[in-house]
């Protein structure tokens, strides 16, 4: 594990160096050789950001985002993301995906939600391609597309996203895009169900009762198979 000095670091942060500035703030903000201090987490990574650094500016626009060593302000938040965004930081476009589609700190505009998320889901961000699905299979911010919904939740739900099994579950049992499959719908519930995502649960309970032995057993053993991949 590569240790990085805080004396070090602090004598280049001091001198203007930006990396050293981003690395301080992160030592700061996560209490690594040194106590932990938000706020002073906050003042080095706005230097480090002043100076274009978009780790630096993604992780200053999350302290504005929640409060963290700085008075809550969505509007500096929105800031921030979308100088990290603009420079191609996936979290950040992500982030600032969040505040367009939620409306804080900018006005609501799911179009622009929209084009974020897709920005964040191509750099692999699973949350951002969930969300993306959502906004397809809802016709927010782009129009309706059952095509593009199931291309993203299962982008998602491939990487883990238990939102994104669940959601798939819905499409296979209601149709929604692909033909009606229980024993696909059930496989997904199953997989969310197992971290323990309660809508999930709670529908593959009524499946267990309603579905034949012979198709869930099938449908267990495509859990197994998915699984094991």
């Amino acid at each position: 594990m590569l240790l990085i000095d805080f004396e070090q670091t602090k004598e280049k942060a001091e001198a203007g160096h930006a990396g050293a500035q981003y690395n301080l703030g992160v030592m700061y903000d996560s209490g690594i050789g040194v106590s932990e201090d938000p706020a002073e987490a906050a003042h080095w990574y706005q230097r480090a950001a002043d100076q274009g650094d978009k780790e630096a500016q993604s992780n200053l626009g999350v302290l504005f985002d929640t409060g963290r060593g700085v008075p809550q302000d969505f509007t500096k938040a929105v800031q921030w993301y979308q100088l990290a965004a603009e420079q191609g930081h996936a979290q950040a476009q992500h982030n600032l995906a969040i505040m367009f589609n939620n409306g804080l700190g900018v006005r609501q505009n799911e179009a622009e939600a929209a084009r974020w998320f897709h920005k964040a889901a191509e750099h692999g961000i699973r949350e951002a391609q969930g969300n993306l699905g959502c906004l397809y299979a809802g016709g927010r911010g782009v129009s309706k597309n059952f095509d593009e919904a199931l291309k993203w939740y299962l982008k998602a739900a491939s990487g883990g996203l238990a939102q994104a099994q669940y959601n798939l579950g819905v499409m296979y049992a209601k149709g929604f895009g692909v033909p009606v499959d229980y024993i696909e719908a059930y496989k997904w519930f199953s997989l969310a169900a197992s971290q323990r995502y309660s809508q999930a649960v709670n529908v593959l309970y009524l499946f267990t009762q309603a579905m034949p032995p012979a198709q869930i057993e099938e449908a267990r053993e495509r859990v197994r198979q998915a699984t094991e991949m």
